[in-house]
């Protein structure tokens, strides 16, 4: 196997939840560490950055309202574009996605995340999904020219209280598939 294979690759993982706990870290964590066992699984090695935008909430609003990005906004934003993948995870409140996510990612602007492969990870606060709101969520990243993979991964309130029952093994598998998809993209966008 050539050194090549090896060569590690950079996975940034923005989680856009708020409050303790928080659902949609645990959920972003989760997928992260699956993509992870993927690129291994295939010869890679990932080097993750973990983003929390709460953490960017001030900076954001500050951004919008004086179109001056603070110092930890640029780092965010140069460690997002750097990456070889994107992980997303974004708790869906009234079938949207938080604020902090549309701020971040209004930020970022057309054409920075061209090709970029995402997956996509919603934290919903409901058992039944609007059949319209993953693609609202999906519309955003592409708007940025980025390449979400085509299983987005949803936990809802039943994936939460026990991680064994039936719902925790859907949200397995459903994340292994996702995984998968990202680290084939991301050795596809690296070559």
């Amino acid at each position: 196997m050539s050194t090549a294979a090896w060569a590690p690759v950079s996975l940034a993982v923005v989680s856009a939840g708020a409050g303790h706990p928080r659902p949609t870290r645990l959920l972003a964590d989760w997928v992260a560490e699956a993509v992870c066992r993927s690129l291994a699984a295939g010869g890679a090695r990932a080097e993750v950055e973990v983003l929390e935008l709460h953490r960017l909430a001030a900076d954001l609003a500050q951004h919008s309202t004086y179109d001056r990005a603070s110092l930890d906004l640029r780092e965010a934003i140069a460690a997002v574009v750097a990456a070889d993948g994107l992980v997303v995870a974004t708790p869906v409140l009234a079938a949207s996605p938080s604020e902090v996510f549309d701020s971040f990612f209004a930020v970022l602007g057309g054409g920075v995340l061209a090709g970029m492969p995402v997956l996509l990870a919603l934290n919903s606060s409901s058992d039944r999904q609007p059949p319209d709101t993953t693609q609202v969520i999906r519309g955003r990243l592409t708007d940025v020219h980025a390449d979400p993979v085509p299983t987005i991964v949803v936990a809802g309130p039943a994936d939460w209280p026990a991680t064994a029952g039936s719902d925790a093994a859907r949200l397995r598998a459903c994340i292994d598939q996702a995984a998968a998809e990202l680290a084939a993209a991301m050795r596809s966008h690296r070559r």
